[in-house]
């Protein structure tokens, strides 16, 4: 096939993840093009996210989610007030509600510490109701480091910055199939202007639908491709003065975090996410799942009111690990993964993506200068 247009670097995904990795190709003088299926940056993954400025304590010690939050986390806060965007360092809390779970937070204590996560300190009940009085529980965790986020502005600040070093967005413009393996890796793109896009580097890094891009590259062995699964999660939000300071954290569940509290940059209290797996990426909140959120939320907050609860938003975790399995890890596939040159796939960018953003661009930088 011809190809209709020539460049050095194509970053498939406008998200945070992509806006971060084609900053760091800009900024090291390489010539940029972002493609990005919606019409705007930022409409998939990154802005559908809790906004968390997580500290890194939950992961595998070793994994990728591990090192590179605990590395970006730090990247993140600097930028940020570099950039003026609005954050908070609240800290947070992860809860025991009961005597069973108590040994969970050790557990948590233990990878934190592994991971140099440093600051952690455990409470014991009067400590954690010191404070936050509204709180039920048996122990906590209190993370300080932990945060939130504007993640738009966030994402903004990165698009300005690599637009400032040369790189190009176009928008409504999907990457919906290629080749690999020639003298140049070729790109077609859909939309109001298709065309084959030739380039020596391609990055995919689209999100919940990078594991579909890279099986439409022809070249491409299919076992280095996942499978993709989604991960729903619902949030539900309250009026009136947020009932904590800090953010209140459950202890973890198979497939997420538990429904959590979180305070946003603007003051308001969310709820969420919980766990729905479903067959493709929906965005609709079910009304009838706050009867679970009363119950659930109710074991860290009792003075949850009924009624209280409103349908918010739902994001969707590109999960690449069946439902049952606990954990999986951020997966960067390079040359050395899958043996074509100049073709790096993101898998599986969930949480703590946003924390890592700025960790993950400078590694995958890392992966194009040893190419």
């Amino acid at each position: 096939m011809a190809v209709d247009y020539e460049i050095d670097c194509v970053v498939a995904g406008a998200g945070v993840i992509g806006l971060a990795i084609a900053r760091e190709l800009a900024q090291a003088g390489r010539e940029v093009l972002i493609l990005e299926s919606q019409e705007a940056f930022g409409r998939g993954v990154s802005s559908r996210s809790s906004e968390v400025i997580h500290a890194g304590m939950y992961y595998t010690p070793g994994s990728l989610r591990a090192k590179l939050c605990v590395k970006g986390k730090w990247q993140l806060y600097d930028f940020m007030k570099k950039h003026n965007v609005a954050h908070t360092n609240c800290g947070k809390l992860i809860v025991a509600t009961s005597d069973e779970e108590v040994p969970i937070l050790e557990t948590i204590m233990q990878k934190g510490a592994t991971n140099g996560v440093d600051d952690l300190t455990l409470l014991d009940q009067t400590q954690a109701l010191a404070l936050e009085p509204a709180l039920s529980c048996k122990a906590a965790i209190l993370s300080p480091s932990t945060g939130m986020m504007d993640s738009a502005g966030i994402m903004l600040a990165l698009l300005g910055e690599a637009e400032n070093a040369g790189a190009s967005l176009a928008v409504r413009a999907p990457a919906t199939g290629g080749r690999v393996g020639g003298s140049l890796i070729e790109i077609d793109t859909g939309g109001d202007e298709p065309m084959t896009i030739g380039c020596n580097l391609f990055v995919n890094s689209t999100g919940l639908y990078a594991p579909h891009v890279a099986a439409s590259l022809e070249g491409l062995d299919a076992s280095h491709v996942p499978t993709a699964y989604y991960g729903k999660g619902s949030y539900f939000s309250i009026t009136g003065k947020a009932p904590f300071t800090r953010l209140i954290y459950p202890c973890p569940i198979v497939g997420g975090l538990g429904v959590h509290l979180t305070i946003d940059v603007g003051g308001q209290a969310r709820f969420g996410p919980d766990v729905e797996w479903v067959d493709e990426p929906d965005y609709e909140v079910d009304p009838r799942r706050a009867d679970e959120f009363y119950a659930l939320v109710r074991k860290y907050w009792p003075g949850l009111q009924d009624g209280a609860l409103q349908p918010s938003y739902a994001g969707v975790r590109p999960k690449i690990v069946p439902p049952g399995i606990q954990t999986q890890d951020f997966r960067i596939d390079g040359p050395d993964q899958h043996g074509v040159p100049g073709l790096i796939n993101l898998f599986g960018m969930e949480s703590p993506g946003l924390t890592s953003s700025l960790a993950i661009g400078r590694y995958v930088m890392d992966i194009v200068r040893s190419m």
